[in-house]
């Protein structure tokens, strides 16, 4: 490398970092402590045979399961990040430098294989989600670990900030921070496109497709057109598309059913753990943080959708403006503020609510749930039902709500309350290691800023390659809320825009 590429790439890195203060520094440091000792207490209340992978199985089992399920779920939040981003970008510029990468834009761009790819990949995060809480949460938070004191364990493992701690910073932050800005390096690699077909093949299993009803009725409710890059379906494929929304609708209504009963009945994980709970109260409990997910999950999507529109059109209404004011003030900073405390309360959340779903009845003793066979209660008890209600109830339809609806989000008093939450999670730095950990990750695998291989959004217009044009419209996932960066550019979300024409006439 010569010295002006020296320069330009430490001035790459100078526009996308984090200036270190002592602040920062200390909750960088803290924030690696706290995961550290997050790891160590999970790891070792699953070798007490403490969770229900470990007692079923094994503690090892457990513990590869949980490893592998944050590695996968790693590289789900990462490649979400890439392929909300690159879709203005001409895939020709990176087509041959990157050719996997290519592979992975040639599919997700095709038609509306992008919303199909974001519906899958909202139930994956789900189901992964839940699959760490079967591996590492407790079923008896009384059981010694490491001889801790009731009230570290109490918090750590029964409220669940070891498992959140680990889960937000080892399986979501640490990828996006890179992928958001390393887009066309971090999916050029044969475990992307894994993830993108499976993600794809879990949309084209139907189970999801109660979505598309609900998006259809908020597009008449709201008299906005849901925009299409396909053909209308008609004959056999409009059959085939229809039928799987009926198949969902039936397995939507049996997970709700399935884990009402098991509520009502005090038949859930609850009813163990905290047997003075009254079943009335669980019940509340689950509709309680399923709201609290749709709202955060809203609010993301109107977020985005007002930072485009001039100050005086971002709503009227007293809590509209209070809400604007803290979200977009200075240069934006507290947008992704919020995202990352939002990060922090949805997985709360999730664990939350997958502590609720599980269910706690032995198959074989005449106690199975609507008279099902001893295999499929031992399934049910793992409580993945509330994956699918999760992300149809309390994710999905609250998105496509927020996408025809930003502002009646903006004017609800919930909405700034819950952006204050968001922004003091963010501001105690419990995940600020992720910054550390994505600076550790660029360079262990050597990947690089997009405007290395791409330029930034002002050279590709210079040089008539610019960016294709994508609207707003009700009924897009908008990457589920996180529209990515511009590719190549230093955007709101981490300072104003520097063109590296501008660096080259500083170097």
């Amino acid at each position: 490398m010569t010295e002006v590429d020296a320069t330009k790439q430490q001035s790459y890195d100078d526009a996308h970092d984090v200036k270190i203060t002592p602040f920062v520094a200390f909750k960088y440091v803290a924030s690696i402590c706290l995961l550290i000792f997050s790891i160590v207490i999970v790891v070792a209340l699953i070798f007490t045979g403490n969770t229900r992978v470990s007692a079923e199985t094994n503690p090892w089992v457990a513990l590869i399961v949980m490893t592998l399920a944050v590695v996968w779920l790693s590289m789900i939040e990462g490649q979400q990040a890439s392929l909300v981003g690159l879709p203005p970008v001409d895939p020709d510029l990176y087509k041959d430098s990157h050719p996997i990468t290519y592979k992975n834009a040639a599919l997700a761009f095709r038609g509306d294989n992008l919303d199909r790819y974001l519906m899958g990949r909202q139930f994956m995060v789900l189901l992964v989600v839940f699959v760490i809480n079967q591996c590492g949460n407790p079923l008896d938070p009384k059981v010694d670990v490491l001889g801790l004191p009731d009230g570290v364990k109490l918090v750590f493992l029964d409220i669940g900030l070891g498992m959140i701690v680990f889960t937000c910073i080892l399986g979501q932050l640490t990828t996006q921070v890179n992928a958001s800005h390393c887009m066309i390096d971090f999916i050029n690699n044969y475990f992307a496109l894994f993830t993108l077909y499976t993600a794809m093949a879990v949309e084209f299993s139907g189970v999801m497709h109660s979505s598309y009803l609900i998006q259809n009725v908020l597009s008449m409710v709201s008299g906005k057109p849901i925009q299409s890059n396909e053909e209308p379906k008609s004959g056999f494929t409009f059959i085939f598309f229809w039928g799987r929304v009926l198949m969902s609708l039936a397995i939507l209504g049996f997970c709700l059913a399935v884990t009402l009963s098991a509520l009502f009945n005090g038949q859930t994980q609850m009813a163990v753990k905290y047997p003075n709970v009254p079943n009335g109260v669980s019940v509340f409990l689950f509709f309680f943080f399923m709201a609290i997910v749709g709202m955060l999950e809203g609010m993301q999507i109107a977020f985005f959708a007002v930072a485009k529109l001039p100050a005086e059109e971002r709503g009227n209404s007293f809590f509209a403006k209070k809400t604007c004011d803290l979200l977009f003030k200075g240069n934006g900073e507290n947008l992704p503020g919020f995202m990352i405390g939002r990060q922090l309360t949805v997985v709360f959340s999730f664990f939350l609510v997958a502590s609720i779903t599980g269910l706690n009845i032995t198959p074989g003793e005449g106690e199975n749930i609507f008279g099902v066979s001893d295999g499929a209660q031992a399934f049910l008890n793992y409580g993945f039902q509330g994956a699918v209600i999760t992300t149809i109830l309390a994710s999905i339809t609250w998105q496509l709500a927020a996408s025809a609806f930003p502002m009646a989000f903006l004017n609800n008093p919930v909405t700034y309350i819950l952006l204050c939450i968001a922004l003091f999670l963010e501001w105690t730095g419990l995940c600020a290691g992720a910054w550390v950990l994505a600076r550790l990750m660029k360079k262990a695998t050597k990947i690089q800023y997009d405007e290395v291989y791409v330029g930034t959004p002002e050279e590709r217009i210079a040089n008539g390659r610019a960016d294709k044009e994508f609207g707003d419209d009700v009924g897009h996932l908008a990457g589920g809320g996180f529209v990515g960066h511009a590719c190549g550019s230093h955007d709101a979300l981490d300072g104003p825009i520097k063109s590296k024409d501008a660096i080259d006439a500083a170097a």
